[in-house]
């Protein structure tokens, strides 16, 4: 049995122009969802790639400031270095005041001193001076425009005693005792003489014989090796 079919070629046309257009509007639709959906995507992309930017150049910023502090701080930390080493090369290592309360004991009550000198030397090396002689020094004073300044590096300190005694006996000892004195050693007699000096009393006046003397000695807060090395006591107790 053949079929007969009733409706018109330009309805058959027409249905499938309207379901044509109806499929393009549902394919535009989706393509402009997704458009839609992607330029969402994109647009939260770029906002926190621009937050982390903003974020990064914060952080480089304190990172520069951080630099740069670090550096000024380095720059002082040197310059603080250099002045504790300059400090540490002028230190004469000794104290002073227990050097004279030293002498203070050791010197009886019939010894004037006049003079008290400490006089830094430096040490040089033997090999520098003339063979078959002892250590070579030089005074750490050095003269500049009448001035004196003061020399760095390992040096060691003469003490130069002068005064009055009231005879030789006294002075020999006065040297005896800075002989035994942990202090002191090396002690030099430089001179050693009779002289009469004149007292008044009242109206009458007594002359007085005494013994003037100087002698020089060296503080023993150091230590001299074979080599020439000088090692300088880091303590106030010397050593020898």
């Amino acid at each position: 049995m053949k079929e007969i079919d009733f409706l018109p070629e330009w309805y058959k046309n027409g249905r499938r122009r309207q379901i044509s257009y109806r499929t393009q509007y549902i394919a535009l639709s989706c393509v402009f969802a997704m458009m839609v959906g992607w330029n969402f995507l994109a647009s939260r992309s770029v906002s926190k790639a621009a937050t982390e930017l903003c974020q990064l150049k914060s952080k480089q910023a304190e990172a520069e400031s951080a630099s740069g502090e670090f550096a000024r701080i380095e720059s002082e930390v040197l310059r603080l270095q250099e002045k504790a080493n300059v400090l540490e090369e002028i230190d004469s290592k000794i104290n002073v005041a227990n050097v004279l309360a030293e002498m203070s004991f050791l010197i009886g009550e019939k010894i004037v001193l006049g003079k008290v000198e400490l006089v830094a030397e430096r040490f040089e090396d033997k090999r520098e001076g003339k063979s078959g002689s002892s250590s070579v020094v030089r005074a750490a004073w050095a003269k500049s425009g009448g001035k004196p300044a003061l020399l760095p590096g390992a040096v060691r300190f003469k003490v130069v005693i002068g005064g009055i005694a009231a005879d030789a006996a006294d002075v020999a000892e006065l040297i005896c005792k800075l002989e035994d004195s942990p202090y002191f050693w090396r002690v030099y007699p430089s001179f050693s003489q009779s002289r009469t000096i004149k007292t008044k009393a009242g109206a009458a006046g007594e002359d007085y014989k005494v013994t003037e003397f100087e002698m020089s000695c060296y503080l023993a807060n150091y230590r001299q090796e074979e080599s020439s090395s000088v090692k300088i006591a880091r303590n106030d107790r010397p050593v020898r």
